[in-house]
């Protein structure tokens, strides 16, 4: 019975196996979305050395070029990592535990994503217009990706899921926050007991 009210009061009523299935379904959706970016943004880099303007370019854009393809190719690992992980791992009851490795191998995928696609517009930016405006561009993309991909989710997290306030004390989505009236409910309930010295 302890083991039902706590599920309960963790916010689902799902085992430890549950949890896992239902985090690793949300993590592979997750994948889906971004593994489709970057195989076409991956795709697209590897074809830009066998174009005639490759060739035109300065020693430091070929090195940016290397450095946004090494960085896409490892984003494309992290973030096929899970798959390999989960069939690796598959019927060995450890779900729970692949789930955090391949959450852990996307979180790293992302931010490889993040500097493949500032790179590659760092460099496409350099070739195709006047480089005093460049770094501020890129500067502000990235300010961008970051409030979208981190400072927003981070601050929905910390708003909605403080971790001081424990279920029974916050108060219901679209209710009120008011407390009790000294004595009583504020159910319209039999006065609460006063408490024990």
């Amino acid at each position: 019975m302890k083991a039902d009210a706590d599920r309960r009061e963790r916010g689902r009523d799902e085992t430890p196996e549950e949890r896992a299935d239902r985090r690793w379904q949300d993590l592979v959706q997750e994948i889906r979305v971004v593994q489709t970016g970057v195989q076409i943004l991956f795709g697209f880099l590897l074809t830009v050395a066998f174009t005639p303007h490759f060739q035109q370019l300065t020693n430091a854009d070929r090195t940016i070029y290397t450095t946004t393809v090494v960085l896409g190719s490892l984003a494309t690992g992290a973030l096929i990592g899970p798959v390999s992980l989960h069939r690796i791992v598959a019927g060995r009851r450890i779900k729970p535990q692949a789930v955090v490795w391949a959450s852990r191998l996307t979180v790293v995928g992302i931010l490889l994503l993040l500097a493949t696609l500032v790179a590659a517009l760092f460099l496409i930016l350099r070739v195709s217009t006047d480089d005093t405006a460049v770094p501020w561009i890129v500067a502000g993309v990235l300010l961008w990706y970051l409030l979208c991909w981190y400072a927003l989710p981070l601050w929905v997290r910390i708003r909605h899921t403080a971790g001081s306030r424990s279920p029974e004390k916050s108060p219901p989505p679209g209710g009120s926050s008011k407390s009790a009236p000294p004595g009583g409910s504020s159910r319209g309930g039999p006065p609460s007991p006063p408490p024990s010295a």
